[in-house]
């Protein structure tokens, strides 16, 4: 046996290591999963009331929210009566069949969720009023 001398030749690499990519990948969605219901809803704390309903289709909604001092929000943006009148109008013209959920707080006044009710009826969308299922 004889010595080398000398480096030995290496072979060269034509793979690409993925697993650094797939990990970085499925914490991405981890962070995604958790933090996607928290952009639905607006930052009102609102307890809706309790009724034996059926559970809504999956759809892309148009949520007007109404908290239990009067303040209003349409999707995630909290604004006023006007600016949900107004924005609602604009959300339609894009495409009428979208649904509208009214989510009133338990303890807002009445007078808020029936003029959502009635912006909701003069644009001719379908509409639904959100509760919490009783149990």
């Amino acid at each position: 046996m004889g010595m080398q001398t000398g480096g030995e030749e290496e072979e060269e690499i034509y793979g690409i290591n993925i697993t650094p990519l797939v990990d970085v990948c499925l914490v991405l969605v981890i962070i995604f999963m958790v933090t996607a219901p928290m952009m639905v809803h607006p930052n009102m704390d609102l307890t809706l009331p309790k009724a034996s309903t059926k559970e809504a289709e999956e759809k892309e909604n148009i949520t007007i929210s109404i908290g239990s001092k009067g303040e209003w929000a349409i999707n995630q943006d909290i604004v006023g009566k006007q600016g949900v009148a107004e924005r609602l109008l604009v959300m339609l013209k894009k495409s009428k069949d979208k649904y509208i959920v009214i989510r009133a707080d338990k303890d807002a006044p009445w007078g808020a969720a029936e003029e959502a009710l009635s912006m909701a009826k003069k644009v001719g969308a379908k509409y639904a009023l959100a509760t919490e299922q009783k149990k």
